[in-house]
């Protein structure tokens, strides 16, 4: 089948996120209105695939930095945004149609292809593994994942367990909250004194993508005499719960603040969804794993998940 691809301009918006909504393995992060808050900070280069009728067939969220073209770094994954209805040969017909533009571009080296892990789809989407493997592409970087089947039945480890119950006999209390403020000048200070960074977003940056997905974006706090002591950001789509963010601040870790909060989400506040994602725990490309953090997510009966990217050569 023959594919046209079309470079990403603001004309197409409303045919972008009409696709995103219904795509198989579509999620908020690549409505437009998510993506272009940050447009200052990188150079958009997303991608439309079209059939022969002008039909959109294919989404490829990206950017380009130094003669790369990236699956968009400013998203927590990315990859092919394709429909419940395309087939294998289609998607390889696509992976072609994207290496040629790549080529014809004449400033492009590679892709770094970022896949959307296989747990945040609502059918099977590997046939982009296929086309990648057709395409001699090489993995250059898995990140370990953990993720709770909350479906299919868990249970925390004895520390877990122990944490919670202390934390249930304080004066905390877990809730939602809306406005972010306060949970993100503890976040600021949990990454500045432990990591000597910043959150990707600021609370402004926040707040604005929250009124924007109200029912996708939700933040819960523990507090005690009006202090946030521990919290988390969660990402919500049709059958995941991702935590964007968690912090805790050290009052929190004495009481299990940040556990209890964790056993909200799991038990009330998301125990309908299919799964729980608390995100990575590799730096370093993937090179280096963050055991602590890990033994912590897999206390409450979390398992690994990998987030894979793939560098296809174009020249």
């Amino acid at each position: 089948m023959s594919i046209e691809v079309a470079r990403y301009d603001g004309s197409r918006k409303d045919a972008w996120n009409d696709f995103v909504k219904n795509a198989k393995n579509g999620h908020f992060m690549f409505d437009r209105d998510y993506m272009e808050y940050h447009s200052d900070r990188f150079s958009d280069h997303s991608l439309m695939f079209f059939d022969e009728k002008n039909r959109v067939q294919a989404l490829l969220p990206a950017n380009v930095k130094e003669g790369v073209l990236y699956s968009h770094q400013g998203l927590t994954f990315g990859g092919l945004v394709i429909s419940k209805k395309i087939n294998s040969s289609l998607v390889l017909s696509i992976f072609q149609a994207l290496i040629d533009y790549a080529v014809s571009t004449g400033f492009l080296n590679s892709v770094v292809y970022k896949r959307i892990p296989d747990f945040y789809t609502l059918y099977p989407a590997q046939e982009d593994l296929y086309a990648l493997f057709r395409a001699n592409a090489k993995l250059i970087r898995r990140d370990l994942s953990s993720v709770v089947e909350l479906s299919a039945g868990y249970s925390y480890s004895k520390g877990r367990k122990w944490s919670v119950n202390k934390a249930k006999k304080t004066s905390l209390i877990v809730d939602e909250c809306h406005e972010l403020s306060g949970f993100w000048d503890l976040l600021n200070q949990v990454l500045e004194n432990q990591h000597q960074t910043k959150p990707a977003h600021s609370v402004d940056e926040m707040h604005l993508l929250k009124s924007k997905f109200p029912e996708s974006i939700r933040c819960f706090t523990a507090t005690m005499d009006n202090e946030v002591l521990a919290g988390a950001i969660i990402y919500e789509t049709d059958n995941v719960a991702h935590a964007q963010y968690l912090a805790n601040s050290d009052k929190g870790k004495e009481i299990g603040a940040l556990d209890l909060v964790i056993d909200h989400l799991l038990k009330d506040a998301y125990k309908e969804k299919k799964f729980f994602d608390f995100g990575i725990s590799t730096t370093g490309d993937g090179q280096f794993l963050n055991t602590g953090l890990l033994a912590q997510k897999e206390g409450f009966g979390a398992r690994a998940c990998v987030h894979d990217f793939y560098e296809i050569a174009v020249r």
